[in-house]
Order: structure tokens, then sequence, then C-alpha cells
């Protein structure tokens, strides 16, 4: 519990010292650093390591993708676009499945490729969000928020209500009742979050109706990863994906929900749904 403790301590310190720095290069090399440990993390569970040409790449891809707009920023490089070096990559795995086909079979190359893609766009749009010309420091808050809080809730419900299974193949402690309290405090936690953004810090005017909807709506989603990446888990035989966070396990084990639902809240910002 000490360890634990300790490391959380030292990871909300972290947190609010890039949240501080959200407009600054430091956090595009801080979301990098992350996309990469989360990809070697997933290819070494799934033993993908044992290609490590294949696993250069994607990892080159992903430092690629988020040190690129700094450049694009300060008007530079614009000819190397996201699809253009997107390209680049798929024809660098395409090569590498060519030349080591007998060794590597294709749907482990696809896979790398689909992960890879999926972790970096995900990545990616909270480097998205925190570049938007209003609140950005509030809307990788709330995305943080809507992916980490829902299973807090959850557990609550479930502790004191939760009889129905949800899961047991999977997730034995999950329960549907610890579901549907997981979306219900994730929408009411989101709603407060946001008013003490909109009253008590003078933020800019906010959806309320859209952010208790995505509250909801993110809970679903990040309930999703959470138990994706756990038949991953289940199926590799393995408990954590790392330990760059002692006694919470790696960037995977705190990330996994955040990769579908910060691409969900993007979404909603662009939409004009969490922020008028």
């Amino acid at each position: 519990m000490k360890t634990r403790i300790i490391s959380a301590a030292v990871a909300i310190v972290v947190a609010v010292v890039l949240l501080i720095l959200h407009d600054t290069f430091i956090f595009n090399i801080a979301i990098g650093f992350l996309s990469v440990v989360a990809l070697t993390e997933i290819f070494k569970a799934t033993k993908m390591n044992r290609h490590p040409a294949e696993v250069y790449v994607c990892c080159a891809y992903a430092a690629v993708d988020v040190i690129l707009p700094l450049f694009w920023m300060k008007g530079h490089l614009y000819f190397l676009s996201s699809r253009l070096y997107f390209g680049l990559f798929i024809v660098a795995m395409c090569v590498l499945l060519l030349k080591k086909h007998d060794t590597m079979k294709a749907p482990e190359t696809f896979f790398m490729i689909g992960i890879t893609w999926l972790i970096t766009y995900a990545f990616q749009t909270l480097l998205l969000l925190s570049s938007r010309p209003k609140g950005g420091v509030f809307l990788l808050v709330i995305t943080l928020c809507a992916a980490w809080l829902a299973d807090s809730g959850a557990y609550f419900a479930g502790t004191f209500f939760g009889k129905t299974k949800l899961c047991p193949g999977i997730s034995p402690k999950k329960t549907v009742e610890g579901l549907v309290g997981g979306v219900l405090s994730n929408g009411v936690l989101m709603l407060v979050i946001s008013l003490v953004y909109d009253k008590m810090l003078k933020g800019e005017d906010v959806n309320y109706i859209g952010v208790f909807a995505a509250g909801m709506i993110a809970a679903l989603l990040g309930l999703v990863g959470d138990l994706t990446a756990s038949v991953i888990k289940r199926q590799t035989g393995i408990k954590d994906y790392g330990n760059i966070m002692p006694g919470h396990g790696g960037v995977m084990d705190r990330f996994d929900s955040v990769l579908l639902v910060a691409p969900f809240m993007y979404y909603m910002t662009t939409q004009g749904l969490i922020l008028k």
C-alpha cells in the first residue's frame, strides 16, 4: 500500500506539471513517451517483441506522430503530412513482412499496425484537446477524469449493491449494478468538475447536457477499453503490462480506458458538446 501511495503521489505531481506545460513541447514529448511505452508493453505481452525491427518501426511512427506537430506549428515540414508518414509506416511494415515471411506471419504484422494506429491516435487526441483555442487544460482534465473516475463509481456501487456478475470470465469482480452506478456517477462527476471550472474558475461556457451525456457514454467506452486490455492479459498470462508505476502497473494498465475515451471526448469537443 505504501508503494502504491508513493507512486500515485509522484504521478499526480508529474500530471500537474504537465498540465501547466500543456502548450509547450514538453507535453508533446511526454505524450510521445507514454505512447511508445504503451506500445512496447503490449508488444511484450503478446510476444511481438520477438520481431525487434517491427517494434522499432512502430515506436518510430509513434514518436514522429507527436514530434511533427511541433514543426507544423512553426510552419515547417508541411510536406510531411500525417497521411504521408502513415503511408511510409505501412510500406515499411510490408517490406519487413516480405523480408521475413518465413518467420513472421501476416496477421502479426497487421496486428502490430492496428495496435500502433489505435494507441498513437488515442494519445494524439490528447494533444489535439490541449491545443484547442479555449479550455485546453479543462478538456484534458475532464477527458482523463471521464476515463478514470467511472471505475471508482462502479467499485462503490458494486460493493454495496452488486449481485449480478457482468463478465465473470474476464473480470469476476465487475457487476451489472456496478456498471449502472459507474455510468450514472460518471455523468454526475463530470457535471461537478464542469461546474467548478465554469462558475468558480470563471472558465468558458460549458454545455452541461453534453457533459452529462459524455460522462455516461465515456464510462461505457472506458469499460470496453478496460475489459479488452484485461482479455489480452488473461490470454497472455500476465498480471500487469509493466511496472513503470510500482504498485499500479504499466502505462497500458493506467491508460487502457483512455484509449477509447479520449477520441470520443475529442469528437464531442469538436461538435461543441463540451464547451459552447
